[in-house]
């Protein structure tokens, strides 16, 4: 049976590339928002869902992190790592000199954001659901363009004014795959989960982090994000090195977990391998 992939559509967008870079033999079905990815393989739609969690110039992609702590008991049991080029796209026969407005998704908008100021100072900018449908956008209206990759301009047959226009040429976004279960060991494993500690006591969240370090655990990866409960509460994201059922892993998860005021474990998947991807 073909396995069916979730991903942020429609195609043509870096979610697509990196469901394909994922399993090029799925079954693809796009859906129109990360929370409608989640929902759809926690359903039985998908078996598996692929979206975007953190860009090297934007930082975290914070509707999946929201979707990974309030909303969803899914397991991340892959990680992907892809290089993107942003082009900015317009209809045949549209000029530079004639845009006025680009469309785009929000973190691409923002990982453009110097050749935008530069090249485009003076026009509009709007965000789109996903890169495509910025491209969808672009097409009925005149005098515009969008940013998204090289795909989606092949899928729809438009032009491409520019390559290459994000920030950093070094632009990479890490994308997770999403089920049910997550990965069992393979000794070369990340692990993620989320905690929140009280706040009435100095020190907490160092004692937290003492768990790892005492044990030798790299944290590889340590953000926060509010509890949408009350300001000044915050849930602290974590990824580190090791499954969460090799034994040193798991006993620091639980000295944490018994001081924490919330946990969830986010699940354990193979650390990305550029090399193995591409073979």
């Amino acid at each position: 049976m073909v396995k069916r992939v979730a991903y942020l559509g429609p195609p043509g967008t870096f979610s697509e590339q990196a469901a394909l870079l994922y399993d090029a033999q799925a079954q693809l079905v796009p859906f129109s928002t990360v929370a409608a990815v989640a929902t759809a393989v926690a359903s039985g739609m998908a078996d598996e869902g692929v979206m975007a969690i953190e860009n090297s110039l934007e930082g975290s992609v914070t509707d999946t992190l929201d979707m990974l702590i309030h909303d969803s008991t899914l397991l991340i049991r892959r990680e992907l790592v892809l290089a993107i080029e942003h082009c900015l796209l317009a209809r045949a026969g549209v000029i530079a000199e004639q845009i006025d407005l680009i469309y785009s998704h929000p973190q691409v908008l923002g990982q453009c954001r110097r050749f935008l100021e530069r090249c485009f100072p003076k026009a509009a900018v709007e965000a789109s659901l996903s890169t495509t449908d910025a491209v969808e956008q672009m097409l009925q209206r005149e005098r515009s363009a969008a940013i998204a990759g090289v795909r989606a301009a092949e899928l729809y047959g438009v032009q491409i004014l520019a390559r290459g226009i994000q920030d950093n040429e070094n632009n990479e976004t890490r994308f997770v795959v999403v089920a049910a279960e997550d990965s069992p060991q393979t000794g070369h494993d990340k692990t993620s989960f989320a905690f929140s500690v009280a706040q009435d006591r100095p020190g907490s969240l160092v004692d937290a982090l003492h768990e790892f370090s005492q044990r030798q655990i790299n944290l590889t990866k340590i953000e926060s994000r509010p509890t949408k409960q009350e300001l000044g509460r915050y849930v602290f994201l974590v990824d580190l090195e090791g499954h969460r059922n090799d034994a040193k892993v798991a006993e620091a998860l639980g000295k944490v977990k018994a001081q924490a005021y919330f946990f969830k474990v986010f699940g354990s998947y193979p650390r990305f391998d550029a090399a193995d991807a591409s073979r």
